[in-house]
């Protein structure tokens, strides 16, 4: 199912995209004039509509009215700044499907694209079918967010700061790269300087987007894995994104640099993986029939396909990108500290540290493998 919203500001746009994309099987275009929604609407029809009224470039009535032209059942819902009864009844007229006044309720357009959005249908596709049409749409990594918690967070928003939310959240592999997708869309507009850790995320978008990020994801039902065989697949990959963030933030401590971009680059190591699992779920969850041995099969040959295009879908900063795969190969040719770190720290992770590369690395950085084996912290970052 393809989804085209439409909203001139980037962070309520940002955030009604993750709303949507949390529905199994939906593609999500954003467009930020009408403009660029008109385009998108004449290159391709979509089956379902999210559209601001008010823009820079017109109104978006003018958008709903060229869909109703040939589409008179198509859902269509107006999220709109306006209130009154005159601008609810106006809207009406064009024949829309729902109406969602801004501040954006997050759980009352959550239960109102439960009614609009139907069950996902595989139709006797086979898994790997699935995976390479699914791989082109925005992938939300499974969290275990639970909205209670999220409700009482956003319950004392005011007293709260970007450093404890970043704290409380700094295992959150889903969630952390969505805030930092978030943040960095808004800040390169703005200012053009990449936004590369949890915290300087939050501080970017505000407390109050990273809550109501943090519920959409939250309220992602789909999000949460239900196979058993998906679930450890996904444990162990965390436990392994876990280490690494916590070797990561070890070496940096002690070569005197600020850890916290290592720590997300340790943290959103597996997003590849983990973006897999969500979809076999997705595929799962709408019936198809997958093998325990195609799970394998399926993460072995999209994660890397999938992590790529994640990192560039979600814009992470170059320099983020860079430590992310230095975690998974670094040539020999490459003398930079940042990716010597990471590939050191997943080497280490994983008890290599005797092993002649990372020996070497090591070494590289003024480090011992013994004695860095010997004073690695046991607690996880």
């Amino acid at each position: 199912m393809k989804a085209l919203v439409l909203e001139d500001d980037e962070l309520v746009g940002e955030l009604i995209e993750t709303i949507v994309a949390g529905f199994n099987g939906v593609q999500v275009t954003l467009a930020r004039s009408l403009t660029e929604a008109k385009r998108y609407l004449a290159e391709s029809p979509h089956e379902l509509y999210l559209v601001d009224w008010e823009l820079p470039d017109g109104s978006g009535l003018e958008l709903v009215k060229q869909i109703r032209r040939t589409d008179s059942v198509v859902p269509v819902v107006i999220v709109s700044g306006r209130s009154d009864r005159e601008s609810v009844i106006k809207a009406a007229h064009y024949g829309i499907s729902g109406y969602i006044t801004k501040p954006l309720d997050v759980e009352l357009l959550h239960r109102r694209l439960m009614d609009l959005i139907p069950a996902l249908s595989v139709e006797n596709a086979s898994v790997h079918e699935f995976m390479a049409k699914s791989s082109n749409a925005v992938v939300q990594l499974p969290t275990d967010l639970d909205p209670t918690d999220i409700l009482e967070l956003i319950g004392r928003a005011d007293t709260l700061s970007a450093s404890e939310l970043a704290e409380r959240w700094r295992e959150q592999i889903g969630l952390t790269a969505r805030i930092l997708d978030v943040a960095n869309s808004n800040s390169f507009r703005r200012t053009g300087e990449p936004v590369e850790s949890l915290r300087a995320a939050i501080g970017s978008i505000g407390v109050s987007m990273a809550l109501s990020q943090a519920l959409a994801l939250s309220l992602d039902v789909s999000a949460k894995l239900t196979r058993p065989e998906l679930k450890s697949f996904a444990d162990r990959y965390q436990e392994v994104s876990l280490r690494v963030a916590r070797d990561a933030n070890q070496i940096a401590i002690r070569l005197g640099k600020t850890s916290t971009m290592y720590r997300s680059a340790g943290l959103l190591s597996r997003l590849g993986e983990m973006a897999v699992l969500k979809v076999l779920n997705q595929f799962d969850a709408a019936g198809g029939t997958l093998a325990q041995a195609e799970i394998e099969q399926c993460v072995a040959r999209w994660s890397e396909e999938y992590g790529n295009r994640l990192k560039v879908h979600w814009k992470f900063p170059l320099g983020l990108r860079e430590l992310i795969g230095a975690v998974h190969f670094l040539s020999l040719d490459n003398h930079r500290e940042g990716p010597i770190i990471m590939r050191a720290a997943a080497l280490i992770a994983e008890n290599r540290q005797d092993e002649n590369e990372c020996q070497r690395l090591l070494r590289q950085l003024g480090l011992d493998a013994s004695e860095y084996a010997k004073e690695a912290p046991s607690d996880v970052v």
